[in-house]
């Protein structure tokens, strides 16, 4: 943990506790917690914040590894990371994590 600065946590009347961060996260990252706030929109049929998002990924996360199965060996190729990806530009990949977002894709910025 980085000791620069210590972030704010609170506790909340229901037991759970509340901590102030701040990350940085790659543009694909930022358009999947995106994707999961606009499908807990739907579920919750209300709108949800990123920070909902975020809360309810790692509860989620955390329930399955409760449940999960002993772990197995992974093949090499599933292992591979999304930085062994070709680079694009940090203007397109914001641009295409936008999209990504709101759902949809300007005219002519297609993505393969």
């Amino acid at each position: 943990m980085n000791d620069r600065v210590n972030p704010l946590i609170h506790a909340l009347p229901d037991g759970e506790a509340e901590i102030a961060l701040v990350l940085h996260l790659p543009w694909e990252d930022v358009a999947a917690l995106g994707q999961e706030a606009g499908r807990l929109a739907a579920r919750m049929q209300r709108p949800v914040t990123l920070d909902e998002a975020v809360s309810h990924r790692l509860r989620s996360a955390r329930a399955a590894a409760t449940h999960a199965k002993p772990p197995t060996a992974m093949p090499a190729a599933a292992s591979a990371s999304v930085s062994s990806l070709p680079g694009r530009p940090p203007a397109e990949q914001a641009r295409q994590a936008i999209d990504r977002i709101n759902g949809s894709t300007a005219p002519g910025h297609e993505t393969a």
